[in-house]
This record gives C-alpha cells, structure tokens and sequence, in this order.
C-alpha cells in the first residue's frame, strides 16, 4: 500500500506540472544570478552556492498546496482512512513522493547551474552532497507546514512565513559546506538536522491530518 501511494504522489506531481516547476526556478535564480553579481568568476565561485542553495529552499516551498490540501479537499484522506491506512502511513508515502519528485532531478539541474555560476569542480561536489543530505529535510518541512495549513484561506502565503525561519538550520549548514567545506563539521549537522526532521514529519503531519479530520 505505501509503495503504490507513493507511486500515486509522483503520477501526480509529473501530471501536474508540480515537479517542473520547481526545477524551472531553480534554473531562473542560476540564469539571472550572474547577471545580478557581474562577470567576476572569483565572486561567483564564492557566492553561488549559497545562492543555488537559497534557490532550493524557496523551489522547495512552490508544491506546498498541492501536499495535502487536494486530497483532504477531495475526500482521498478520509478515503485512505476507512481502508485502514494509518495518517502516518499517507504522510511518510507523501514525503517520499514529493522528495523522489524534486530532489533528485535537483541535484541534475544542480550541473549546469554550477557551470553558469562557474563553480569549482570540487565546490560542485560539495554541493551535490549537501543537496543529497538536504533536500530530504527541507521535503520533510514541506509536508509537514502544508498539513498544518491544509483547509486554510490563503495557506501559500501561511506556508512560507512558516516554513523559511524552520529551514534556517538547514540553509545555514549546507550553504556553510558549500562556501568553507566540513569546517566545524558542517555535512555532519546538516545531515543530523535533515534526519531528525525526516524523522519526526510523518508523525506531525499525521496528527496535522488526523486533527483536520476531526
């Protein structure tokens, strides 16, 4: 059963154009940086990671509405839960979705950002291992405001001023990676941080869910 929501959450997300459009922003904020900063190779290198990795945040937070809203709207959780399945079973079968839908193909439009940035082979690296140890948290805080907010009157909005202060520790670590590399252990932190978040969202978003329901 969570195999085939999870399979159901990345029919939705590529159907939906959900899953490139993040990619497409992610793309724009690499394309429009240089222009912003200028032609200098030595002062893109030393701030186009925090850059990109700003960019992800913020492509993160685009598919917000659609986590949780449509479903509660449309009966689908109510539906999940008459046949048994638990609020923390759809929770964890969303994360998974939505982090399989834009972490990935983030980290592959990470290559050529990096090149019009002109980062460093090895800044590249550092990047690529940031986002694969990120990426799962920032999805995990996703999930988890678009459960709280779900039923809401305007919860985009709510789901940002939500959502960016949470992702500070994650923004602060993989960005520190990418600018100085593991000083101060910066990978290993980013990667607690990630973890405890992916831990503990199916639980909150599945009390979120469960607490809309009654």
């Amino acid at each position: 059963m969570i195999g085939a929501l999870i399979l159901r959450e990345l029919r939705l997300a590529a159907t939906g154009g959900a899953a490139i459009l993040p990619l497409i922003f992610f793309l724009l904020v690499a394309t429009l940086f240089p222009f912003a900063v200028g032609p200098d190779g030595p002062l893109l290198a030393r701030t186009g990671g925090g850059a990109l990795w700003m960019a992800a945040l913020l492509a993160a937070l685009l598919p917000v509405d659609r986590l949780v809203e449509p479903d509660r709207a449309a009966g689908v959780l109510d539906q999940l839960f008459l046949k048994g399945v638990s609020e923390e079973a759809i929770a964890f079968a969303k994360l998974a979705g939505h982090w399989l839908s834009f972490g990935p193909p983030l980290m592959l439009a990470a290559l050529p950002a990096a090149a019009l940035m002109k980062l460093p082979g090895e800044v590249l690296a550092r990047l690529e291992l940031g986002l694969l140890l990120g990426t799962p948290g920032l999805a995990a805080l996703s999930l988890g405001v678009a459960a709280l907010t779900a039923g809401l009157r305007r919860s985009g909005a709510l789901a940002g001023l939500l959502l960016l202060p949470l992702a500070v520790p994650l923004l602060i670590f993989g960005a520190g990676y990418v600018a100085r590399g593991n000083e101060g252990g910066a990978v290993q932190l980013l990667g607690a941080v990630s973890l405890l978040l992916v831990a503990g969202a199916p639980f909150a978003a599945g009390a979120a869910i469960r607490a809309g329901r009654d």
